[in-house]
């Protein structure tokens, strides 16, 4: 077999991530359960809708559909290590002309006929190993593309969980405001009254009544989102959103505790990453077949039938025909067309080269990214807590001052903003830090791992 024999190339790695100080160390591989990882935030409505996605969402149909595809090539490709056998059979009959040129007259022209039945055989002798490099190149890429059919399903997975947590964001930002429209319609009532009993001025019912209709219209805005979030869910579970609903229920999970291990483990959790280098063995594989072009290639041929001129004759021992042969073929002049196709396959093996190391650098910072973002919203967390109970004892004293005559009501619409924007922030961030779980498990393959990747 003429070309280089692979080799992996190497990686861009480092000895740790960066992100990573007082962040949770793990044993590899034991972080995440196998295939249900989104299994860790413990909410049995989210499994349910993820055991709903393999067998209806489409992009994860085309992906299979796909991976058939690749493995049909397989066998298409080795046929050419058989040989290849054909029938066929011819009737035919001939009456010369005659008025042929250079035709004597006294010739008998008559007429002749003709019946042959024969199997023929034709077989490339792998002199130089480019069939065998064909059938390799295309058992890399049916892995290739089993490690694609993974890496979308890892997605698919993923932006179901992102889009499930994000509804729930939103059904607890839903509930707040509900809570709140329901407290400043207490407040209205609160300053009708000091006003009818001539203890408030009429702009402070004016100013109760602007901040219970802007929480109105916010309350009205939420639900948009929503019913976008359910309508994502739908498509993804293969099913019309019309025919899809989720009962609101507030967000009330935490992210879990997910360890990330050591850089060097992503290589091998890493479904894309597991592609892309599938794909430069791959191409290693097509420049060993460039280079056996400038080789010979030996086609042996052989063929045995009858030949007759009648049904009655075709079967005789004197009708058997057969012929045995072998050719030679060397190309001596195309022009540049085989270097041509040997540099294009060595610049495509250079450019797989080099996206699978951008994807390992993409998956290193998919890790980082999403580490430093879970680290530093836990903190933001706890502060926004602390915000949220200063805000909430703010606009409780002066709530006390305001029906006490000692401050005006500007002061209470105040303190009524600040805590319900508070309050919407702090569901945010707990929003943001699902989020950031889901792509984390994402970047580190979602419990995948190489070993799953079906065996050439």
């Amino acid at each position: 077999m003429v070309g280089p024999d692979y080799v992996r190339p190497s990686a861009p790695m480092t000895p740790a991530f960066k992100e990573t100080e007082g962040w949770k160390i793990a044993e590899p591989r034991d972080h995440l359960p196998r295939g249900a990882w989104w299994e860790i935030f413990g909410d049995p409505e989210l499994n349910a809708l993820q055991a709903q996605l393999d067998p209806a969402n489409q992009n994860l149909r085309i992906a299979e559909a796909r991976l058939r595809e690749a493995r049909a090539a397989i066998r298409f490709n080795r046929a050419a290590l058989f040989p290849t056998l054909s029938a066929s059979a011819g009737l035919s009959a001939v009456r010369p002309s005659g008025n042929q040129p250079f035709r004597s007259q006294s010739t008998n022209l008559g007429s002749s006929g003709d019946l042959l039945a024969s199997i023929d055989l034709s077989y490339e002798v792998d002199l130089w190993g480019r069939i065998h490099r064909t059938v390799a190149a295309a058992r890399h890429e049916a892995t290739a593309t089993a490690a694609d059919l993974e890496t979308a399903r890892l997605s698919l997975h993923a932006e179901l969980a992102m889009d499930y947590f994000e509804l729930r964001a939103v059904d607890a930002q839903q509930q707040l405001l509900d809570e709140t429209v329901q407290a400043f319609e207490a407040a209205l009532r609160l300053t009708t009254t000091r006003f009818q009993g001539g203890a408030a001025p009429k702009s402070d019912v004016a100013q109760a009544q602007t901040q219970l209709d802007t929480t109105r219209a916010q309350t009205t805005d939420v639900t948009v989102q929503r019913a976008q979030l359910e309508h994502a869910i739908a498509i993804l579970l293969g099913r019309p959103p019309a025919d899809f609903g989720l009962p609101p229920r507030p967000l009330d999970t935490r992210p879990p505790s997910i360890p990330v291990g050591l850089p060097s483990q992503l290589l091998e959790r890493r479904p894309d990453i597991a592609a892309a280098e599938r794909r430069v063995a791959e191409a290693n594989e097509q420049i060993g077949i460039a280079k056996a072009a400038y080789y010979p290639a030996l086609v042996l041929n052989a063929s045995v039938g009858f030949e007759g001129s009648t049904f009655g004759n075709l079967l005789n021992a004197s009708s058997l025909v057969w012929a045995v042969g072998a050719s030679l073929t060397q190309t001596i002049f195309d022009g540049g067309r085989r270097r041509a196709t040997s540099d294009a396959a060595r610049a495509g093996y250079d450019a797989t080269v080099a996206a699978y190391r951008q994807t390992t650098l993409t998956a290193f910072q998919q890790v980082e990214d999403n580490v430093a973002a879970l680290r530093i919203l836990e903190e933001e967390a706890r502060q926004q807590r602390q915000a949220v109970q200063s805000a909430q004892q703010s606009l409780q004293l002066f709530t006390i001052r305001y029906r006490g005559g000692v401050d005006n009501y500007l002061q209470v619409i105040t303190a009524q903003t600040v805590t319900l924007s508070n309050q919407r922030t702090e569901i945010d961030i707990l929003g943001r830090r699902m989020t950031a779980s889901v792509l984390l498990v994402k970047a580190l393959g979602g419990g995948w791992d190489v070993t799953d990747l079906p065996k050439p």
